[in-house]
């Protein structure tokens, strides 16, 4: 419970906690690369394939949308 009032407080956002055990992680892009992504209760929650026991990180429908689009749009491309 502290840990999300402190994100809530660093970030100014709440992450839902979810549970991710039975989640079915599928490839974020084309079948290849470490990115995985799954769909659970609304949101979607992406995770290093190499490392799943690291915490994934949980976007909500309006998030993941931002993130995809700027993603497609070169928004972090490296220099």
């Amino acid at each position: 419970m502290a840990d999300s009032i402190t994100e809530q407080r660093l970030t100014g956002r709440i992450t839902p906690d979810l549970d991710l055990t039975h989640a079915e992680w599928q490839p974020g892009s084309q079948g290849v690369g470490d990115v995985q992504i799954a769909f659970v209760e609304g949101y979607i929650a992406m995770r290093n394939g190499r490392s799943p026991e690291i915490p994934a990180l949980v976007f909500t429908p309006a998030e993941w949308r931002a993130f995809v689009v700027g993603a497609r749009e070169g928004e972090f491309d490296r220099t």
